[in-house]
């Protein structure tokens, strides 16, 4: 008898909320969120302080030396792209997948700040106390993590991560984190300048530096939160909002495009052009800064034959937040360091360990150079419909593209509710095999089409984690994937 995963249990219901909703990538995210809708803060306000609980929660996946894309649609209806990535170093020539030479400017707490000035309505020290709470009572250390530590505790010691007391804590027990806990009440008290400036500016500056890299503070200085309306289409009669370059966000545009354009005489075809649509965009992958004028490239399809294309690449990490309030505000977010523990470098002052997003570097127009930055994987998308907005994200690095695009298919072009649809046994494309769900009913007539399918229990990591958020008739929604430890919650 199949044995479901340890997160796994029945599919999750659409919650409908009084203040707003939220769905995060762990329990207690959601909870630091709907304590922010209580006091009356708004969905960004409440986005935040989930993003900063996992940052505490779940090191090997984000934290502050990490990054944060972003969509957030106001109650007027206007939605702006919140890039929260930093650059390379000015004096970075080339880029390592590892180590100091792997890191790009944190962008993740400068985002917070802006974000808080722009729709926050309480503090941001107040927007933070959960994860500062957190940090100090110490987290609950589960045994993926324990064993995450294990698994690249030659990487982290090589970062300077030794003494780390979360490093080698065992699964089960509690562990604080009072230098993280101190970093976040000073970001919280003065700003931006609690990280980007000063001390920490300074720490950050040579852990990087111990670990052969070449960041200055000059390169913190600068740096600064791209804000800028998003790219939008039209699909199904419907607006989809997406990230604007440096996201790879473009490629889930053209996929549903091109999907539009062809015919689904049943699932199992709707999955095979989803399968070959997707493959096909990621070979303008490395174009992504192009943008929306990548929407006239068409994508090779065959409808009957699949086509073997290598396409995305294996990666797993990241955390995703959604959030809707009453006053019509809609957040749909990501946050990451890229790799587990990123770079693996560790800045001990803060408690936390930097990003490797420069390992995003790949060819031109996506090669490296200082001050560049590289094409993200981070896509969290929005969409407009008649009866509201939907907010969607999830971890998987190339898989989001495939994750959204199944859930929203499934939903517009087949006949799911939303429910069901983040419910529904899954694919992903990987380095030219097709990994398959093991509950998926279609996998059979997929193999006869010529994909090279490879079965994998339910809720493996690789098949992605939805969270979802939005409005219905004004009234606040949320619904969370049954995979990983995602929730939802309504205040």
């Amino acid at each position: 008898m199949h044995v479901a995963d340890p997160f796994s249990s029945q599919q999750r219901p659409v919650l409908f909320g009084n203040r707003g909703a939220v769905a995060a990538a762990h329990p207690l995210a959601v909870t630091a969120a709907t304590e922010m809708l209580t006091a009356d803060g708004s969905a960004v306000d409440a986005a935040i302080a989930a993003q900063a609980v996992l940052c505490a929660l779940s090191p090997d996946n984000c934290g502050l030396g990490g990054d944060q894309l972003c969509l957030v649609r106001t109650g007027d209806g206007v939605v702006t792209a919140v890039n929260g990535t930093g650059a390379a170093p000015a004096a970075m020539s080339r880029a390592d997948t590892d180590g100091g030479n792997s890191v790009t400017v944190p962008g993740i707490v400068d985002a917070w700040v802006e974000m808080s000035r722009r729709w926050g309505r309480l503090p941001l020290g107040r927007v933070l106390a959960p994860a500062i709470r957190l940090a100090e009572d110490g987290i609950l250390v589960g045994a993926d993590l324990a064993q995450t530590f294990r698994t690249y505790e030659a990487r982290l010691v090589r970062g300077g991560a030794q003494d780390w007391a979360l490093r080698g804590a065992p699964a089960g027990t509690r562990q604080s984190q009072p230098e993280l806990a101190r970093l976040l009440e000073a970001i919280g008290e003065t700003g931006r300048d609690a990280f980007y400036a000063g001390d920490m500016a300074v720490a950050l500056c040579r852990a990087i530096e111990r670990s052969a890299g070449v960041m200055s503070l000059a390169d913190l200085d600068r740096h600064e939160t791209v804000v800028a309306p998003p790219i939008t289409t039209d699909w199904r009669g419907m607006r989809l909002h997406v990230q604007p370059p440096i996201s790879q966000g473009i490629l889930l545009s053209m996929v549903l495009a091109a999907e539009e354009k062809l015919a689904h005489s049943s699932p199992a075809s709707r999955d095979h052009i989803g399968i070959e649509l997707t493959a096909s965009s990621f070979s303008f992958r490395d174009r992504a800064s192009e943008g929306a004028t990548l929407l006239s490239e068409p994508l090779a399809v065959d409808i009957e034959k699949a086509s073997g294309r290598t396409g995305p690449r294996a990666y797993l990490h990241t955390a995703g937040v959604a959030v809707a309030d009453r006053d019509g505000l809609v957040v749909s977010s990501l946050i990451s360091v890229f790799d587990s523990f990123g770079s693996a470098v560790f800045v001990p002052e803060g408690g936390f360990t930097l990003n490797n997003r420069a390992a995003g570097f790949t060819v031109a127009p996506n090669d490296c150079a200082g001050g560049k930055r590289p094409i993200h994987t981070l896509a969290p998308v929005l969409l407009e419909t008649e009866t509201g907005c939907l907010a969607l994200a999830t971890p998987g690095a190339d898989g989001q593209v495939q994750t959204l695009t199944q859930v929203l298919t499934n939903m517009f072009v087949g006949s799911d509710d939303l429910a069901t649809a983040i419910a529904r046994p899954r694919w992903r494309s990987q380095d030219g095999r097709l990994l398959v769900e093991r509950g998926h009913r279609h996998g059979a007539e997929l193999a006869a089409k010529g994909h090279d399918v490879e079965w994998l229990k339910d809720g493996d990591l690789r098949f992605g984690a939805i969270v979802s958020a939005g409005l219905k008739d004004g009234q606040p929604i949320s619904c969370a994937d049954w995979r990983r430890e995602t929730w939802a919650g309504v205040s």
